[in-house]
């Protein structure tokens, strides 16, 4: 699993924490990728004097790689060249008057430029090359989604994406059926977008919106779209035993698949700050990892390297490629390769990586709010989570989940309030009970959901702890959504609960260097 390596520093350090879309907080024991051993050498052995010598020279302080991540991001978003190179050449000049070395400012130069045309490319890339009527093979990029009283596809015609809008209740039974990956003839027009719309949607490579006239033939596609659609559909078949708005919701916790759930549902797990649960991210792929221990833990190192990144890959592809599980995939294969080379495997390091690099291979990522939350949810647990622990008094071992969960909040306050105008108070305590039901449920639920569906005579037995588990996390989140203040008094509420903690922090710090200072009294006194 992705995570940092192991110290003295108390509890919290020894966990890895990551944030899914809206708020995420994530926590898993640090293992070697899978295995379920604290992490205190490596398969390989000591590292030589050779190797200890050599890492600090080339090695960047965690706070560096942030800052040239930060720079990279920056770089992308400008979309032009010029102002690329210019920001990355004061980076430059920042970072290596500070370090006074030459090649890290080299570096962050190198990767502004790469970002600046990358980005411009991207973009440039949104004007469709062809418009007008089509007849041919269109395949779909995603499930189709219900919105309202329409159901939208993205579609890939020769190379280029276009959403598809179907109206009426007969169009929208037929599609309902379609997969991600699967080819369908169809008959229509391709139209460019308006304005607002183009760049609403900029972040899903759509160029253009595409009426249907006429759809015919369905082809499975390629064997990675028909291996994912294969497992969903047994997933689907083993939910299936449960009533339809906890079946949807158990969906959506173990896979992302949220296209069932109820309105009703879809906004109460807004408002109670729950709604990250059912988009799939670090938590998803830890217990996955997990799952894969007893495996993992029997292979060497470099056999275990290619299944973990090959299993993180496919659960990648599983659940449709989401921004959220792409950024933890990301992580969780740096990871993985820093332990096999016996690399320093930090999780604000990991994240500064995985963010620099993914905006460089999709440069309309930094539009992508899902990408932002799940970043933001992240850095707040990796960054905010740790140091705040150490800080609180002990609340009889609430301290570790309630600072991971503050830390998420606050990694996720500007793209929240920005985007959605609204952080939800309830989000404190509702994260603290639905969080660890929740992660049972996604832990047990694919190998239950898989069991019930290829033998669904004993789904009943099977899928009933992931029903009774599903049920809790819904309850929580109909009650904290019915406790919600309105505003002002949530941000009211906000600001009493940010100076609680900080007296909390300053008291505990003083009781801290307090006994410090009473330990460090000598004996003989």
């Amino acid at each position: 699993m992705s995570g940092a390596d192991v110290t003295a520093d108390g509890p919290l350090v020894d966990r890895v924490e990551r944030g899914g879309s809206e708020g995420a907080y994530e926590s898993t024991t640090v293992t070697s990728y899978g295995v379920g051993a604290a992490v205190r050498g490596h398969p390989r052995g000591p590292d030589t004097g050779v190797q200890d010598a050599v890492r600090p020279a080339i090695a960047l302080p965690d706070i560096v790689m942030v800052g040239v991540a930060a720079t990279t991001v920056l770089a992308v978003w400008s979309a032009a060249v010029g102002p690329a190179v210019l920001l990355g050449l004061v980076a430059a000049a920042v970072i290596g008057r500070w370090l006074r070395s030459w090649w890290p400012a080299m570096l962050v130069v190198g990767l502004t430029i790469v970002g600046g045309v990358r980005a411009e490319h991207a973009w440039n890339g949104l004007t469709p090359d062809r418009l007008g009527p089509y007849d041919g093979w269109a395949r779909l990029v995603d499930d189709p989604h219900p919105y309202g009283t329409s159901t939208r596809l993205v579609v890939a015609i020769d190379d280029e994406r276009f959403e598809v809008w179907c109206r009426g209740r007969a169009q929208q039974r037929r599609v309902g059926t379609w997969r991600a990956g699967e080819l369908v003839a169809v008959s229509g027009t391709r139209r460019a977008l308006a304005d607002d719309r183009a760049r609403r949607v900029a972040s899903q490579h759509v160029v253009g919106v595409f009426d249907v006239a006429w759809a015919a033939d369905i082809d499975a596609g390629n064997p990675l779209a028909r291996a994912s659609n294969r497992v969903r559909t047994v997933i689907e078949r083993g939910a299936s035993w449960m009533p339809a708005p906890e079946g949807a919701l158990f969906r959506g916790l173990v896979i992302g698949d949220d296209r069932d759930q109820p309105v009703d549902m879809v906004e109460r797990f807004r408002a109670s700050g729950l709604s990250h649960l059912t988009a799939v991210s670090g938590q998803n792929v830890a217990f996955l990892l997990g799952a894969f221990g007893p495996l993992l833990v029997r292979l060497r190192p470099a056999p275990r390297w290619i299944v973990t990144v090959g299993v993180v890959a496919w659960f990648v592809a599983l659940t449709r490629f989401e921004p959220s599980i792409v950024r933890a995939g990301a992580m969780a294969a740096l990871s993985a390769t820093a332990y096999a080379t016996g690399r320093e495997r930090a999780p604000v390091r990991l994240l500064a990586i995985a963010v620099s690099a993914l905006v460089l291979v999709d440069p309309l990522l930094v539009w992508s709010v899902g990408f932002w939350l799940s970043v933001g949810a992240t850095a707040g647990v990796c960054a905010i989570g740790p140091p705040l622990a150490k800080r609180l008094p002990r609340l009889g071992g609430l301290e570790v989940p309630l600072a991971i969960t503050l830390g998420a909040q606050l990694g996720v306050v500007v793209p929240s309030v920005l985007v959605f105008g609204r952080l939800p108070l309830v989000s404190i305590p509702a994260n603290l009970l639905a969080v660890p039901v929740a992660g049972a449920v996604m832990l047990y639920g694919l190998p239950a959901a898989l069991v019930a569906g290829a033998i669904p005579p004993l789904a009943p037995v099977v899928m009933l702890p992931a029903l009774v588990g599903t049920r809790w996390v819904d309850a929580v989140a109909q009650v904290a959504a019915l406790i919600e203040p309105d505003p002002p008094w949530v941000w009211l509420g906000w600001v009493v609960v940010v100076v609680v903690g900080a007296v909390l922090v300053v008291s505990a710090s003083r009781s801290g260097k307090n006994r410090r200072r009473h330990d460090d009294t000598p004996a003989d006194r």
